[in-house]
C-alpha cells in the first residue's frame, strides 16, 4: 500500500558540499532538533519536525565529520579534518571549547550524563574529554586497532563501541579497564553504528548488510541483505518495529525489523546517502547525501499506540530545557528574520550560510 504512495520529503538546503552524519535531540518540551555535518566546515542546527534553520557552528577550518547534541540540547559537539573537536553553545553558536588532536576527528559523542566527550579518529585513539574540566588532559582509552570510523556510549556511560574504517567489527570497551572486552565480527568495515532509544539494539551497516545485536548480551538478533552497499541504518525508536537504510543507490529504503520486507523506498537524493536517522519520536526520519541536501520523510501516519508514546516521551522528565532556552536558542544565533526559517525547503534557501 505504501509503495503506491510518492513521498514528498521536506527538503533542507543550505550546505554546499556533501552532508556526511545527523543527529537528533530527545525530544525536549519545546520539540526537538537536528544537527548536520557536512564537508563545507560549517555544522547546522534546525527544528527537527519542520526541517527550518536554526544557525550555522562556524570555526571549522575543514571538512566536519561528525556532529552530535547532548541530552537537554544546550551544547553541540563537532569533529573535524582540521584535526579538531569543538563544544558549541547550542542556544547562542557560540563556541565554548576546542580540543586539539593530531589527526583528522571522525567520530564524536556526548555521554547520556552531558560530563564527557568521546572522540576518535585517524589516529587510532579514543579520547574521554571531561567537560567539567576542559583545560584538563583527556583520558586515552587503549589504543584501537585501526582508525576509528565510528564511537557511541552504552550501558550509563560505562561501556564505548567503536568500529574501523579499514578492518571489520564493532569493539566494546569497560570504561572502567579500559580494554575491549567484546567483539562483534562483521566482515566488511562498519560505516554505522548506533545505540537504540531504548538501550536494547546496536545497529550496524558493513557493506551490503544490516545487522541488530543485543546490547547487553552481544548476540547478533537480525542480519539483512540489502539491494546495495549501505553507509547508514536507522531502527525506529519507539516500536522497534521499522528501520531505514540508505547508500550507494541515493534511494531511502524503509523495511520491517521482523521479517525484513521492503515497506517504502524514496527517491529523492541526487548523490549517494551517507546518514540516515530517525526522529525520536519515529514519526520522521532524515537522510542526508552527497547532493548536500538533508530529506525529512515522514515515516507515515501515526497509530494510537505511537502517538501515546510519543506523548510519553516528551513528558518523561529527563530533559530540562525551557521555553525561553529555545527562543534564546533561535535569537543567539542572529537570524536575518523569520523569513530565513521559513523558507528553508524553498529552492533559494540553498545560498544562506548565514
Amino acid at each position: 500500500m505504501d509503495k503506491r504512495k510518492v513521498a514528498v520529503p521536506l527538503v533542507c538546503h543550505g550546505h554546499s558540499r556533501p552532508v556526511v552524519d545527523l543527529f537528533y535531540s530527545p525530544v525536549t518540551p519545546d520539540g526537538f532538533f537536528l544537527i548536520s555535518a557536512s564537508k563545507d566546515s560549517s555544522p547546522m542546527l534546525r527544528n527537527g519536525e519542520t526541517g527550518d534553520w536554526i544557525g550555522t557552528f562556524e570555526g571549522h577550518k575543514g571538512a566536519v565529520w561528525s556532529c552530535c547534541l547532548d541530552t537537554n540540547a544546550l551544547r553541540a559537539a563537532s569533529g573535524s579534518a582540521d584535526f579538531m573537536a569543538k563544544i558549541w553553545d547550542a542556544l547562542t553558536g557560540d563556541e565554548l571549547h576546542s580540543f586539539e588532536h593530531k589527526h583528522i576527528v571522525r567520530a564524536c559523542a556526548f555521554s547520556e550524563d552531558t560530563h564527557l566527550l568521546l572522540t576518535g579518529g585517524i589516529e587510532k585513539i579514543l579520547r574521554i574529554f571531561d567537560l567539567n574540566h576542559p583545560d584538563a588532559p583527556p583520558r586515552e582509552v587503549d589504543k584501537s586497532p585501526g582508525s576509528i570510523r565510528t564511537v557511541a556510549w552504552l550501558h550509563s556511560d560505562q561501556t564505548i563501541l567503536s568500529s574501523c574504517t579499514d578492518m571489520g567489527g564493532v569493539r566494546l570497551w569497560d570504561l572502567r579497564s579500559g580494554k575491549i572486552v567484546q567483539t562483534l565480527d562483521t566482515k566488511a568495515p562498519v560505516t554505522s553504528a548506533e545505540v537504540s532509544q531504548d538501550g536494547r539494539y546496536i545497529t550496524t551497516c558493513d557493506g551490503s548488510s544490516v545487522k541488530f545485536w543485543d546490547a547487553n548480551h552481544f548476540g547478533l538478533v537480525k542480519s539483512y541483505n540489502m539491494p546495495c552497499p549501505v553507509e547508514s541504518a536507522s531502527l525506529e525508536p519507539k516500536l522497534g518495529n521499522k528501520f531505514v537504510a540508505g547508500g550507494e543507490d541515493m534511494w531511502i529504503r524503509l523495511f520491517d525489523f521482523h521479517t525484513g520486507e521492503e515497506i517504502a523506498c524514496n527517491k529523492g537524493h541526487h548523490g549517494p546517502v551517507h546518514c540516515v536517522r530517525f526522529s525520536p519520536g519515529g514519526e520522521s526520519y532524515a537522510s542526508g547525501s552527497e547532493d548536500g541536501t538533508i530529506r525529512i520523510w515522514q515515516t507515515g501516519p501515526a497509530s494510537h499506540e505511537e502517538t501515546e508514546a510519543v506523548s510519553a516521551n516528551g513528558s518523561s522528565g529527563k530533559v530540562k530545557v525551557t521555553v525561553d532556552d529555545v527562543a534564546r536558542k533561535i535569537e543567539g544565533f542572529q537570524i536575518a528574520g523569520k523569513d530565513a526559517q521559513q523558507n528553508d525547503e524553498k529552492e533559494d534557501g540553498g545560498n544562506r550560510d548565514a
